[in-house]
């Protein structure tokens, strides 16, 4: 089977208090921009537009089945929150994008985009295989979904917050999964 490298770089803006990581991209023929979250069907700038304009489609492009890479951008830099997932090496067992049929190859060193971060005080995993690759690198015990648990990196204080998947697959509306993002973003001060 084949090992699929992560086709980007981390999004690491210097500013970021908040590192926010996936799983792994879904298969290129599913991106509707070259950028994290890239599926059309994922709903995770809806969740983001939602709680930081009052508007889901605040990242679309008009007329198109797409985010604005560049709206995405230059919101994630004044915010401080940073991008990328948990694996930097994947077989995908089956043909499609679920992460239930992800093996991770090679998990991303964290530790390391941690030292790179100075100023990041969180990480959020968007859904259960990042929690559970996070945890087994930390050798943490993963909070439930909507919460959060404390430990030290170094000398530093660091929140894991779990947040429900922002995939469609996962059976929550779209609201309730943006009142759970809203309270982390709310604990953070991002609001």
């Amino acid at each position: 089977m084949e090992i699929e490298q992560h086709p980007l770089e981390p999004f690491l803006p210097t500013n970021a208090k908040l590192l926010m990581l996936g799983s792994f991209p879904p298969q290129r023929k599913r991106w509707s921009m070259e950028f994290y979250y890239p599926n059309w069907n994922n709903d995770m700038w809806r969740i983001v537009g939602l709680i930081f304009f009052g508007d889901k489609e605040h990242f679309v492009v008009k007329g198109k089945r797409a985010f604005s890479k560049e709206e995405l951008i230059a919101f994630l830099q004044e915010k401080g929150i940073a991008l990328y997932d948990t694996a930097t090496a994947v077989r995908r067992l089956q043909d499609n994008a679920s992460d239930k049929f992800l093996e991770v190859v090679q998990p991303t060193d964290v530790r390391n985009l941690l030292e790179r971060l100075p100023q990041c005080r969180a990480i959020v995993t968007t859904g259960e295989k990042a929690t559970d690759t996070l945890c087994r690198t930390f050798s943490l015990t993963a909070p439930k979904v909507g919460d959060f648990t404390e430990f030290l990196f170094g000398e530093r204080p660091l929140r894991l917050y779990r947040m429900p998947s922002s995939s469609r697959a996962y059976p929550l509306a779209l609201d309730k999964k943006a009142t759970a993002y809203r309270v982390m973003y709310q604990d953070l001060q991002m609001l």
